[in-house]
């Protein structure tokens, strides 16, 4: 059990006391839907650039890079290079002067605008169902956390409640925080508050590293404590998790499908861009993004790494005799930290209170716990607040990204259409504060439905493969096509949907049970892990799409060239360029951006 010290919940408070601040400061610019909805499109260029990474950077996503550290070694900072940096690049040079330029508020009414209407509303409809999935997912992830460490119980004997209600208590404190905020000042004071959340989580995690390097020897220190097998070398047969993850499924899925995916067409970070002040503000944001995305590894992976590298504590007895009196002085060590590996326990039996073992005997190591166990075990009292107030910082972050994502979608892309064609821009601002709140009470009800559930991660993959993937294909084919066409776009959406479930209902991960995790139809094929399954399910989905779309456009008449200005990129007017450097353009930092993520792939190495 742990417990905060005043300090703590001092800057606790005062990060949640700040953020509520600047909103309420902000609320009387809300004055139409378009300050309210899309932040006035009045950002500038370095905020939407910070925000566009803080979006990406929910409780589950700072977890989960913690743990790919910890469990893949040096592999995991592969995964910037090869599913982020890139499409980063891409999405801002090529495809924000389309989507900002086309004036579409959302990315499904860009659809709409290049298709028709009823692939705007089949898109928007899968979109707002995955960003109430994520935004639940987010609130869960950060209360089983604190409810797992045991951080509140203090406080709640202290007041006499039930230690059960520790996980209600977290959501409800998260869900309340994000509301009030994205309440009183809408994508304008969530972009301002994820700026502040990056920063935060920047001040809350770097001294995490740099006491974890210094307490294991530096750099040097660090490689030599590691597995050999942890170490990158050319034969990928010494990696541990070579049986998981094959060079195929990585690089199509991570570099191509739901690398892009989610860079290129997720809303939910595309919002921040399209928030900017112009075009040429527009194009830059992503790439603003990408330079603070290569510093993350060195934040965000490093402490699994160090985590499974320090020594494994186990219960010790000290003797020692004062005055003619022997003290045995015992420090007790839990079972699941014995059993496991450095600062990464083993995974707990619920029944029998047993670290849980492999097939092979080998205890199956918790490494979600190895980033929280490296804030708990370097940080002092004041500084354990500010990284645990990091971690909450990247819920709310996470989090808001979703709801002002759903609203928007929601009042633009669902209600305008369907229900009120001609309504007042005052009653499209109610409805997208009241969507606010409906997002917030969906996302309350999926954290708690996710108590059911036994793979968090694997529905939100799943929700991914079924969203992102297949409408990569749409928007691309759109973006850089004039021969695709309505009806292709709407069917090729719908049968990568089809080929994503199909694909996971047919296989299953290896020791797994038929359900969730797949084969609920028939298992033709195991897979040697959830994450590769879900790398091929969205493989599947997107080739799936890209085949349909493609065949049925053929078939097809396309829409002609003078209603396609401004929505295919060979139609789109580019600004002149005339008189601005060379070394100013985006192109030219782009290209900065490639060498120096290239830079970093080496010396990860």
């Amino acid at each position: 059990m742990y417990t905060l010290a005043s300090t703590d919940w001092l800057i606790l408070l005062l990060y949640i006391f700040v953020i509520l601040c600047i909103s309420f400061l902000l609320r009387q610019n809300m004055k139409t839907s378009s300050d309210f909805l899309l932040a006035g499109r009045a950002m500038p260029t370095w905020l939407c650039g910070l925000a566009f990474i803080a979006a990406s950077l929910g409780s589950q996503e700072l977890i989960a890079m913690g743990a790919a550290g910890a469990r893949f070694g040096f592999e995991s900072a592969q995964f910037y290079a090869i599913g982020a940096i890139p499409a980063m690049i891409f999405v801002g040079i090529y495809m924000m002067p389309v989507y900002y330029g086309s004036k579409a508020r959302t990315v499904p009414e860009y659809l709409g605008l290049r298709f028709d209407r009823k692939t705007r509303l089949l898109n928007a409809g899968l979109f707002a169902a995955m960003a109430v999935l994520s935004a639940g997912i987010s609130m869960y992830a950060i209360a089983r956390l604190f409810q797992t460490l045991h951080l509140f119980d203090m406080f709640f004997y202290a007041l006499g409640w039930p230690r059960q209600g520790i996980f209600t208590f977290c959501i409800v404190l998260s869900a309340a925080v994000v509301l009030a905020y994205v309440l009183l000042a809408g994508l304008t004071g969530a972009i301002i508050n994820q700026a502040v959340q990056f920063f935060l989580i920047v001040a809350g995690f770097l001294p995490v590293v740099l006491l974890g390097l210094r307490n294991i020897g530096g750099w040097s220190g660090l490689k030599a404590s590691l597995p050999a097998s942890f170490l990158p070398q050319w034969n990928s047969a010494a990696y541990p998790s070579a049986a998981n993850i094959d060079t195929i499924g990585l690089g199509l899925a991570m570099g191509v499908v739901l690398g892009a995916g989610y860079w290129c067409t997720d809303f939910r970070v595309l919002q921040t861009a399209m928030a900017a002040k112009s075009v040429e503000s527009a194009r830059r944001v992503p790439l603003v993004g990408a330079v603070a995305k290569m510093f993350l590894p060195f934040l965000l992976i490093l402490p699994g790494l160090i985590a499974i590298g320090l020594p494994t504590p186990h219960s010790t007895t000290v003797v020692r005799e004062v005055n003619g009196v022997i003290f045995h002085e015992t420090t007790v060590i839990s079972r699941e930290a014995a059993a496991g590996r450095g600062l990464v326990p083993a995974r707990r039996d619920p029944a029998t209170g047993n670290p849980m073992l492999d097939a092979a005997g080998q205890p199956l190591l918790d490494y979600d716990r190895a980033t929280p166990n490296m804030l708990l075990h370097f940080l002092p009292t004041g500084l354990l607040g500010l990284g645990l107030t990091a971690l909450l910082a990247s819920l709310m972050s996470g989090m808001a990204a979703s709801v002002t994502a759903f609203n928007t979608v929601f009042t633009y892309d669902i209600y305008q259409p369907l229900i009120r064609k001609g309504a007042s821009d005052s009653h499209l601002l109610k409805v997208g504060r009241w969507a606010a709140v409906g997002a917030v009470l969906l996302s309350v009800a999926t954290a708690y439905a996710a108590f059911s559930l036994n793979n968090i991660m694997g529905a939100l993959l799943l929700a991914f493969s079924l969203v992102n993937a297949p409408l990569l294909a749409t928007v691309l084919l759109g973006m850089f096509t004039r021969r695709a066409t309505s009806l292709g776009a709407f069917s090729g959406l719908l049968a990568g949907v089809a080929a994503a479930l199909l694909h996971q209902g047919l296989t299953l991960p290896a020791a797994a049970q038929p359900g969730l995790h797949g084969g609920w139809i028939a298992v033709l094929h195991r897979f040697p892990s959830d994450l590769l399954q879900c790398f091929w399910t969205a493989i599947f989905a997107f080739i799936a799409n890209l085949v349909v779309t493609a065949a049925v456009s053929l078939g097809t008449t396309p829409k002609p060239d003078s209603e396609l200005a401004g929505l295919v990129r060979s139609l789109t007017r580019r600004p002149s360029r005339a008189g601005v450097a060379l070394w100013k353009r985006p192109e030219a930092l782009a290209v900065a951006i490639l060498l120096a993520a290239i830079a970093l792939s080496i010396f990860f190495a």
